[in-house]
């Protein structure tokens, strides 16, 4: 393989890893074990970024939007909503694939080399609208009519965030004894889920943001028309269906890009012979008869 073709491949982990360090790079938070507080954490980041985070120096929209649902007085959460709009209608599930420090978590388990690999898990037709329930009922009823003016700390990130208590809760206890002797069950909870997920994470790819993710669940519905879109040049396809077989979550050529369940991590791209598929606007004619 050639060194470009390498560089290509590995693009984009180096900027998950990247991404990551920026949004969580506050080390005196890490060695003090205390969340930073400063005024960035008043902006959100795209990805899912627990604000509990010792290294944490933005905001995870889910828990800006929970935060100003699960108010006495009800607010519409103009600022969130419009964030997440920005985001999601420039590069839709992008984010996912390349600005989501839990996204990274569960690739760096996939390449495990355990397990015989599996895409999705069974009855992936029903259980992929998982998201959509959690958004649903935790996000919006749970932290709405349920939890709210009650709630310390809002629905979701209460009782399912898995990156909330990897990010948050195990630095935290780590560097502070006295939150360890106050962890119960509800931290055991939280405990076994990530577990679950993670173990989950190294047979099957990214099972919490196919299966549980609500802000996966957002972007998702702007893929079809985000700015950032995986273009197909049906005219050159020669039908060898290299991008059905590379990519992670088994979409099918036409499905790819468009789908909520696509996370534009490129794999379709770089498996393509004739690259007929490509990240941008589509070819000009002119340009396809070049080629």
């Amino acid at each position: 393989m050639e060194s470009g073709e390498i560089m290509r491949k590995n693009l984009r982990l180096k900027v998950q890893i990247l991404f990551t360090i920026l949004t969580n790079g506050y080390v005196y938070g890490f060695l003090n074990g205390k969340i930073y507080q400063g005024r960035l954490k008043y902006v959100c980041v795209p990805g899912l970024n627990c604000y509990s985070c010792p290294g944490a120096v933005g905001s995870c929209p889910i828990g800006a939007l929970q935060a100003v649902l699960n108010q006495r007085n009800v607010q519409v959460p103009f600022g969130v909503l419009g964030f997440l709009f920005v985001f999601g209608s420039i590069l839709g599930r992008f984010v996912c694939g390349w600005l989501c420090p839990f996204g990274l978590i569960q690739d760096l388990l996939h390449r495990i080399p355990l397990f015989q690999k599996r895409k999705r898990l069974p009855f992936h037709s029903v259980l992929k609208y998982g998201k959509y329930a959690v958004l649903l009922f935790l996000i919006c009823i749970g932290s709405l009519f349920l939890f709210g003016g009650f709630a310390k700390v809002p629905a979701f990130c209460k009782y399912l965030c898995p990156s909330g208590t990897l990010f948050g809760a195990l630095p935290l206890l780590t560097g502070n004894q006295l939150l360890r002797s106050q962890a119960g069950g509800l931290f055991f909870w939280k405990l076994g889920i990530l577990i679950g997920i993670l173990i989950l994470s190294v047979k099957f790819y990214r099972p919490f943001c196919q299966y549980l993710c609500p802000l996966g669940a957002i972007y998702g519905w702007f893929n079809r028309f985000s700015l950032v879109q995986i273009h197909w040049e049906e005219e050159q396809c020669i039908s060898c269906h290299a991008c059905e077989r590379a990519c992670p979550v088994g979409l099918s050529l036409k499905e790819i890009s468009r789908s909520p369940e696509c996370i534009r991590c490129g794999r379709c791209v770089r498996a393509c012979p004739v690259e007929c598929l490509h990240f941008g606007n589509r070819k000009p004619v002119t340009e396809i008869e070049k080629d």
